[in-house]
């Protein structure tokens, strides 16, 4: 266990190198962006040995993975992240120990989380996922909504009990005209950001950037990014 807690210190340091880097390039405060660490596949035991070095966020993209580690690591204080396509009759689940969801991208969704937030006494933070792989009213290959329709499903988190409507979030698309632009599809989530904020001051949170292009989020003004492998490394699945 020491060795490995030596080796996520060891890599925690090396990432942190990269966003203070990567903000002193963009004229950013280090304060500005907020290391997410994806802990998907890795046991509970890596998580108490992040809360030991400092991590407060972590995020999961599998309820099955997410439900036990989150039971196990409650004594911590952590903000847990849902990050992965999320089905309806996950939702139950997932709003018991999540403060936020990061993949919200359709209304079904939306009312299934209200009520479950509500049925849990909880409030839930939310932000749509938006899919710049996707054409009009069409899903991306791995989740999210087309950009015309952020504003519908925005407008609904807000106006739903149990929820609170924090940002938006991408991933890089592999096809479409920003497939290899990561610079690109982060600064059009930030033109997304801006317009969503003229209705929804508050919403401010922009997620994108993980490990192999978290400087270009930084660049486009992401306040998150979601680092997995460069923290954790390359392990086998969990299940």
């Amino acid at each position: 266990m020491t060795d490995r807690r030596t080796e996520l210190a060891a890599n925690l340091a090396k990432v942190e190198e990269r966003i203070a880097a990567a903000c002193a390039a963009a004229g950013r405060e280090r304060e500005e962006v907020t290391l997410i660490v994806v802990t998907k596949t890795y046991p509970a035991s890596d998580v108490r040995l992040l809360h030991e070095l400092g991590v407060r966020h972590v995020a999961e993209n599998r309820d099955q993975d997410a439900a036990p580690k989150a039971a196990a690591c409650a004594d911590l204080n952590l903000h847990w992240h849902f990050v992965g396509q999320l089905q309806t009759n996950k939702v139950r689940s997932v709003a018991s120990y999540a403060d936020v969801v990061q993949s919200v991208d359709r209304l079904k969704l939306v009312s299934a989380l209200s009520a479950a937030a509500e049925r849990a006494e909880r409030e839930l933070g939310c932000l749509v996922q938006v899919a710049l792989d996707a054409e009009s009213g069409q899903q991306g290959a791995r989740g999210g909504v087309a950009p015309d329709g952020v504003e519908g499903v925005a407008a609904a988190i807000a106006d739903s009990p149990g929820l609170r409507l924090d940002g938006l979030m991408t991933v890089a698309p592999l096809a479409g005209p920003y497939a290899g632009r990561q610079q690109a599809a982060f600064e059009r989530l930030m033109e997304l950001s801006s317009g969503l904020r003229v209705a929804h001051p508050a919403a401010n949170m922009v997620s994108a950037g993980m490990s192999a292009d978290l400087e270009q989020a930084v660049a486009a003004g992401a306040t998150h990014v979601r680092v997995g492998t460069a923290v954790l490394g390359v392990r086998p699945r969990l299940g």
